[in-house]
């Protein structure tokens, strides 16, 4: 799956409200991120992005605010299958290995884990190349507005 078919699939269960957000949204842009796939009937979707310089720390590992902006710009866009508009209420995350520029890229696959009334909450796991678990968040959204389920 690419950019296009992961976009043919938010258009396909969004429908017009696609054309009021901006998405994939420019901050995902300028971390030159690339959608893998998505799954919206098991609330799934995988991304990409590159480890680029101007992301490291002093020690030469990537930020942990980027490594935050990485999984806020996968739940983000998950997100909104659901109930846009919505915002990140609260990210947790912890960080179980550096993520350094030697591995090139990261990959985030976020998960829807529940919708309940006006908050969606989903996990996201942050992972290298070859597996190795990098970060886990758990991520809980407000909807603005009313819910898709109160109608």
């Amino acid at each position: 799956m690419d950019d296009d078919a992961v976009m043919a699939v938010f258009q396909e269960n969004v429908g017009s409200l696609l054309d009021e957000f901006d998405v994939p949204p420019p901050s995902f842009r300028s971390m030159q991120g690339a959608f893998l796939s998505i799954d919206p009937d098991a609330g799934v979707l995988q991304t990409r992005f590159p480890i680029l310089p101007g992301q490291l720390n002093p020690y030469g590992a990537m930020q942990g605010g980027m490594i935050a902006a990485a999984i806020d710009n996968t739940i983000g866009p998950l997100s909104m299958l659901y109930d846009p508009p919505n915002v990140t209420r609260r990210m947790e995350i912890k960080y179980s290995k550096p993520v350094t520029s030697e591995m090139k890229q990261i990959f985030v696959e976020a998960r829807l884990l529940e919708r309940k009334g006006s908050w969606i909450h989903f996990r996201a796991d942050v992972r290298s190349a070859e597996g190795t678990l990098l970060a886990r968040c758990f991520s809980k959204h407000w909807v603005l507005g009313p819910s898709r389920d109160e109608g």
